[in-house]
């Protein structure tokens, strides 16, 4: 009974959690328009975000959450969904709903058939409007039914302020995004979906060529997103117009192992054709000469045992399956890790229980989570196990 009092006195003492702060790495914080740096502070563009893709975090953002029309860029929800849930062998049938798009577009005559395949070339290297009705009728049915699935995809992703209208971008009452909604959805069209691959073969792919399922007619796809060619590592864009959204892009660039998506709304009107270039590079440039890989935590965290009390066992170990990440920071960011642990327990007390937390901080804000789990189970005293000790003690 012994070890029972000295538990009991040191729970007396010991009764609040308590916290362990590991040493702050020096890393950066996500850019506010009162701490634009000097070189975005000439952006053409009235919403723009520049977002990490490995790990989704937007590096800096100008209005990146206003909600704005977004025109053509649109287009990259419609090919997405189209890979992912049609067959690209699958014939289209135009409607004349589809046929009657204005331009710029494909040309098609109701009631004539299409490959799936042919017309998604048609839909992101010329961003034909008339193929994104056909796309959008053939696999929701209608565009409404269409638009649906648009906004249902949007929300998985994680593109909250997004809500679609039309599969082509066209201005509508109610068709809109933000830069950084639009980033996201480009991220995962880049890294996340299973049609990746597919994705990218076609947004980078220079000049396709192809005839009606029938094998009548002859048309040319020739692609317009310049960026492919103005920076090493450019993997895909989308560019857009209409009379309310102005010009629109949204990009991505891999080099040197950092990946980036920008994405711009509203970057100037005619005669500003080329401003959503030079913004896209700043940008792109900003991230990859001021962010350098850092990693934030450890993966093995020793934890002293905690003491219990009325335990079969004075102590119960600890354990947590943390992981370092490995982030894109800046050298003025500040990031910490936090470990909440109770500073006594109650017995009876089951392995594998939470009892705590690992937090990784980065400029304040938590941005991961790992439980502590207690090691091992620890039973509460009772009769037959004083009885036990008690008959041990007279016979030493």
């Amino acid at each position: 009974m012994k070890k029972f009092f000295i538990s009991l006195l040191l729970a007396i003492s010991l009764m609040m959690p308590h916290q362990i702060v590991y040493g702050a790495i020096q890393t950066s914080q996500n850019e506010t328009e009162s701490e634009t740096p000097d070189e975005l502070k000439q952006l053409y563009a009235q919403s723009a975000v520049l977002l990490d893709a490995d790990s989704g975090r937007i590096l800096y953002s100008k209005k990146g959450e206003s909600q704005m029309p977004m025109a053509s860029t649109t287009k990259i929800m419609t090919c997405i969904l189209a890979l992912e849930y049609g067959n690209l062998e699958d014939i289209v049938t135009v409607s004349s709903n589809a046929a009657k798009q204005p331009k710029v577009h494909l040309g098609m005559q109701q009631d004539q058939q299409f490959r799936l395949k042919d017309l998604l070339y048609s839909l992101m290297l010329e961003s034909h409007n008339d193929s994104a009705v056909a796309i959008a009728e053939h696999l929701g049915g209608s565009v409404e039914g269409f638009a649906r699935m648009m906004n249902q995809k949007a929300k998985t992703l994680g593109a909250i302020n997004t809500n679609f209208v039309t599969p082509n971008g066209l201005d509508a009452t109610g068709h809109y995004t933000t830069a950084g909604d639009l980033a996201r959805i480009m991220m995962y069209c880049i890294k996340e979906s299973p049609k990746t691959d597919a994705f990218l073969e076609i947004t980078r792919t220079s000049s396709y060529s192809f005839s009606d399922a029938n094998g009548n007619g002859s048309y040319s796809c020739t692609n317009h997103n310049a960026f492919l060619s103005m920076m090493e590592g450019a993997l895909s864009g989308k560019t857009g117009f209409t009379g309310n959204a102005g010009y629109c892009y949204v990009g991505a660039l891999k080099q040197g192992g950092k990946t980036f998506v920008v994405a711009l709304l509203a970057c100037g009107w005619p005669n500003n054709k080329t401003y959503k270039w030079s913004d896209t590079k700043k940008l792109m440039n900003y991230g990859l000469e001021h962010y350098e890989y850092q990693e934030i935590g450890e993966s093995h965290i020793e934890f002293e045992s905690v003491p219990v009390v009325e335990g079969q066992e004075n102590t119960v170990g600890l354990y947590c399956k943390a992981e370092p990440l490995q982030m894109l920071l800046r050298e003025d960011e500040t990031s910490e890790v936090k470990i909440d642990v109770p500073k006594i327990l109650d017995a009876p007390i089951e392995a594998d229980t939470k009892v705590g937390s690992v937090k990784y901080f980065l400029n304040g804000k938590e941005i991961r989570n790992y439980p502590i789990y207690t090691a091992n189970e620890v039973l509460k005293i009772d009769y037959i196990w004083c009885f036990k000790n008690v008959l041990k003690l007279f016979l030493l």
